[in-house]
């Protein structure tokens, strides 16, 4: 694939995953490359309030007690990724990587086979993990498609009042590899969801057969497969502090499968359910949270004008029993929902293909 080819992909993930759960795909593409310089006002609807004027905030993550929120900001066929700064208090956002205070630093010790710094014109920010290694300093790690298939590392300082990100280095994923979330491992490793093979696109995600599955690195070794996580479009992902359990939400299987790495072959438990489920997160040390769009058949509803509306479910990591704790119907504005965030009481919600974030109170 071209690299102008994998420049398109990110914009084809959201238009793929629409259509095939019965959503629309009409976005609006921002006009002009330049990051926002402050939100967008936008009204609140139907108990949900926004904040606007992000790109793609596909993913969404807690930074420490800061009370700060990490977003992710895909790429689209105009423009570059991004990645943004929330600030739930004023309810403002801050872009980390098109401005003054962005650097790169390359490691190339930790990262010899980096082929090199980031191009920040092919580039994109999709799924998120984080690290905290002192008080305000994070490391970063991200899913990112464009001049190349990676997972991007970087340093995050917020102990300041100016916020500092700075790119380190890379890890090269398999050819034939559309990865979509990230979580690291203790030793600075991590573990990624292959989604699909990017030439096979959407369709092969849809028809719920095997499209991907889970990768592992760790410094100074290979990117390998883990034996027995084949999935259908592998999506979100989440791992136990102790790395024993990884639990996998599946956008084709309509699943959350969790693993068992303690036995040999890897255990595998299933549960079923009727949304679509994209990022999956911890609520708490028992609990999970996914989102998604609600499923609809294709055969029921899709093309351009089907919307769908969308769910987030608490999953007790130990049965996978599921409950509804939030969700709205296709009338409202935020659509193409890919992640929830607890913050307090409230849940956090980002969108794959939309203009904006939203913040609901968990029913």
């Amino acid at each position: 694939m071209t690299i102008s080819a994998l420049k398109l992909t990110t914009l084809t993930l959201a238009a793929g995953l629409l259509s095939a759960c019965g959503g629309s795909t009409e976005t609006a593409a921002p006009e002009a490359a330049a990051p926002p310089a402050a939100a967008v006002d936008c009204p609140a609807e139907a108990g949900i309030t926004y904040l606007c004027g992000l790109q793609g905030a596909e993913d969404l993550l807690s930074l420490g007690l800061s009370g700060r929120i990490l977003a992710s900001g895909m790429s689209d066929q105009n423009n570059p990724g991004h990645m943004y700064l929330i600030d739930p208090a004023t309810m403002k956002f801050q872009e980390l990587i098109h401005g003054d205070t962005f650097a790169q630093a390359p490691d190339t010790e930790r990262f010899p086979a980096c082929p090199g710094p980031l191009n920040l014109q092919a580039f994109s920010v999709h799924g998120l993990s984080v690290h905290e290694y002192g008080p305000g300093m994070f490391e970063v790690y991200t899913t990112s498609h464009g001049e190349r298939e990676a997972i991007e590392v970087y340093d995050l300082n917020i102990s300041s009042a100016e916020p500092a990100l700075a790119w380190k280095g890379c890890v090269v994923l398999p050819a034939n590899t559309f990865a979509n979330s990230v979580a690291r491992l203790n030793d600075g490793g991590f573990v990624t969801t292959k989604m699909m093979d990017p030439a096979q696109g959407f369709a092969s995600v849809s028809s719920g057969g095997i499209t991907g599955l889970v990768y592992e690195w760790h410094p100074g070794g290979e990117v390998t497969a883990i034996e027995g996580t084949e999935l259908s479009g592998a999506n979100g992902i989440a791992v136990t502090d102790d790395e024993r359990f990884i639990y996998v939400a599946t956008i084709g299987g309509r699943e959350v499968v969790k693993f068992d790495r303690s036995t040999t072959p890897i255990g595998k438990q299933v549960m079923n359910i009727d949304i679509a489920p994209d990022n999956i997160r911890w609520a708490s040390p028992t609990k999970l949270l996914t989102a998604g769009n609600n499923y609809v058949s294709p055969d029921t509803c899709s093309g351009p004008t089907c919307a769908t509306g969308w769910s987030v479910l608490e999953i007790d990591a130990e049965t996978l029993v599921a409950t509804r704790v939030g969700g709205a119907d296709q009338s409202v504005a935020l659509q193409g929902v890919s992640s929830a965030l607890q913050v307090g009481n409230d849940l956090w919600i980002g969108s794959f293909n939309d203009d904006r974030v939203g913040k609901i109170a968990k029913q």
